[in-house]
C-alpha cells in the first residue's frame, strides 16, 4: 500500500488511539482471571487482534458484546477446573502465533508454560528475527523444557513452569519479566521473589504492577531490582472490569503532528498514566511547542521550536516521533537510548537515518547517541516504512510540513498499532491519498 501525503495545516480536535500495551496485558491478565473479565474501550490493532487470538487458543472464551466491551471468560486450563487425567490429554498440543508482537511473544511465553501441555509458538514478519534467546536461558530454570531455532522462532516449551526465587536480566527488554511477573503471581505457592539487574523501560513495568493490582495480585517493587510476589490466598471469581486508557504511543505522533503542522486538540489520554511515552509532554515542553494540558485534553500548537537533549532509554518508542519534532527544531537535537532500537520491527536508528535522509535531514549516530540537525526545509520524497508501524507514522507527521507531496510505501505498517492514524490525519485537514 502506498500513501502520499502533501503539505498541510492541520486543525481540530481527536481522540487518542487505545493502548496496545494496556490491551495485551489486560488479554494476558483476563486469561488467567477465573471469572469473566469486562474490557471496555478494546483496541484493534493488529498486535491487539495477536493477543485475543491467543488467549483463544489457549481457551479463553471471547466474547463481543457491541462496538466498544468484549467479554472475557479465563481459559480452565490455568485455573482450578484444570483436569489432566491421562497422558493422552497432558500430550496434547497447543499452538499459537504472536503475529509481529514483540510484547505477546515475551508476555505470552512464560504464561503458556503454566500449564502442562507442549506449545509451539510462533510470530510473523519481523518477530521472526528477533532474539529469544532469553527463553531459553531462564525458562529451563524453572522446569520448562525449551527448545528454539538457534535463539529465534518457532518455540517448543513444555512446563508446568514452577515459579522459584530467580535473577534475570532486564538490559533487553522488560517484557519478558512482565511475563514472569504475571506467570508467577498466577502459580506462586510461597512467597518468590524475581531479582533483576540493569531493568530497562521500567515505566512499562509500571503498567504492568497497576494492572496486576487492578486483578488482585500483590507485588512490592522493591527499587526495580527485587520483586516480591505473594500467592494468592483465595482466588477471586467474580467479574472484573477494566477500560484499557488512550496510547500515549500512538498518540505522542498526534501531539508532535500538532506541534509541527497546526493547532490540534487530542482527548482519551491519562495524564497520570504509567505508560512511559507519556515523556513526549515533557519533549514537546523542551522544544518550546505551545502546550496546555488538563485531565480531559492536551492542546498543541507550533511555537518557535528550539533544539532539545532528551534520554528515550526507557520510552524507546519515542524516538520515531522525536526525531520528526527536531527536524523542525532550530539547531542540534540529541537523543539518549540508541541501544534500545537493534531488535524492534526494523534496526530503528538505521531506519530513521536512511528514511529521513531521503528528506534532507542528517542523523549521525555516536555510541549511544542520535544527534539530529534540525532547522532544513524537509523534501517531500519517497520513503520507506521498511514494515516498521513507527517509521510510517513518522514519516507522515514530517511530512506535513515538507516542501512537496511525500510518498510512504509499505504504508499499512501503521496497522500493527494504530490502524486508524491516517484517517485521523484526513480529519485534522491533512491532504493524503492512498
Amino acid at each position: 500500500m502506498q500513501v502520499k501525503i502533501s503539505p498541510s495545516l492541520i486543525h481540530g480536535t481527536v481522540l487518542a488511539p487505545v493502548s496496545k500495551s494496556a490491551m495485551q496485558r489486560a488479554c494476558a491478565l483476563a486469561l488467567l482471571h477465573p471469572g469473566k473479565t469486562i474490557v471496555t474501550n478494546p483496541g484493534h490493532s493488529n498486535d491487539d487482534k495477536a493477543a485475543l487470538s491467543i488467549i483463544k487458543n489457549l481457551g479463553a472464551g471471547i466474547e463481543n458484546r457491541g462496538e466498544s466491551i468484549i467479554e472475557i471468560t479465563g481459559s480452565p486450563l490455568f485455573n482450578e477446573t484444570e483436569v489432566l487425567k491421562d497422558e493422552e490429554s497432558r500430550a496434547e498440543e497447543i499452538s499459537f502465533s504472536c503475529g509481529e508482537s514483540g510484547l505477546s511473544i515475551r508476555m505470552f511465553t512464560p504464561i503458556a508454560a503454566l500449564t502442562s501441555k507442549p506449545s509451539t509458538i510462533t510470530g510473523s514478519g519481523s518477530l521472526l528475527t528477533r532474539p529469544m534467546d532469553f527463553f531459553d536461558g531462564i525458562l529451563p530454570q524453572l522446569g520448562v523444557a525449551t527448545v528454539s531455532n538457534n535463539g529465534k522462532l518457532p518455540l517448543h516449551i513444555h512446563g508446568p513452569l514452577l515459579p522459584k526465587d530467580i535473577t534475570v536480566d532486564g538490559s533487553l527488554s522488560s517484557q519478558f519479566l512482565t511475563g514472569l511477573l504475571i506467570a508467577f503471581a498466577k502459580a506462586a505457592k510461597e512467597p518468590i521473589t524475581i531479582t533483576v539487574i540493569n531493568l530497562k523501560s521500567k515505566p512499562y513495568i509500571d503498567l504492568t504492577l497497576q494492572m496486576m493490582d487492578h486483578f488482585g495480585y500483590k507485588v512490592i517493587n522493591e527499587n526495580y531490582e527485587r520483586f516480591h510476589i505473594h500467592p494468592i490466598v483465595s482466588p477471586n471469581h467474580s467479574s472484573i472490569n477494566y477500560t484499557v486508557e488512550g496510547d500515549w504511543s500512538g498518540a505522542a505522533f498526534l501531539l508532535v503532528a500538532g506541534a509541527i503542522a497546526g493547532k490540534i486538540v487530542v482527548k482519551g489520554l491519562d495524564v497520570f498514566s504509567a505508560q512511559a511515552d507519556r515523556a513526549i509532554l515533557q519533549a514537546l515542553m523542551m522544544s518550546k511547542a505551545i502546550i496546555s494540558i488538563t485531565p480531559q485534553e492536551i492542546t498543541v500548537e507550533p511555537g518557535t521550536l528550539q533544539p532539545f537533549h532528551f534520554d528515550a532509554t526507557d520510552c524507546p518508542d519515542l524516538f520515531p516521533p522525536l526525531v520528526a519534532l527536531a527536524a523542525y527544531c532550530s539547531g542540534t537535537s540529541v537523543i539518549e537510548g540508541v541501544s534500545r532500537l537493534a531488535h524492534k520491527e526494523s534496526n530503528r536508528a538505521l531506519t530513521l537515518q536512511e528514511e529521513f535522509g531521503k528528506m534532507g535531514l542528517t542523523i549521525k549516530l555516536q555510541d549511544d547517541l542520535m544527534i539530529i540537525e534540525g532547522g532544513v526545509q524537509l523534501k517531500g520524497e519517497q520513503v520507506h516504512s521498511q514494515h516498521d508501524h513507527r517509521i510510517a507514522m513518522a514519516t507522515a507527521i514530517a511530512a506535513l510540513k515538507a516542501d512537496g507531496t511525500t510518498t510512504i510505501d509499505e504504508a499499512e505498517a501503521i496497522n500493527k498499532s494504530y490502524p486508524d492514524f491516517y484517517e485521523h490525519l484526513r480529519f485534522l485537514g491533512a491532504v493524503i491519498t492512498g
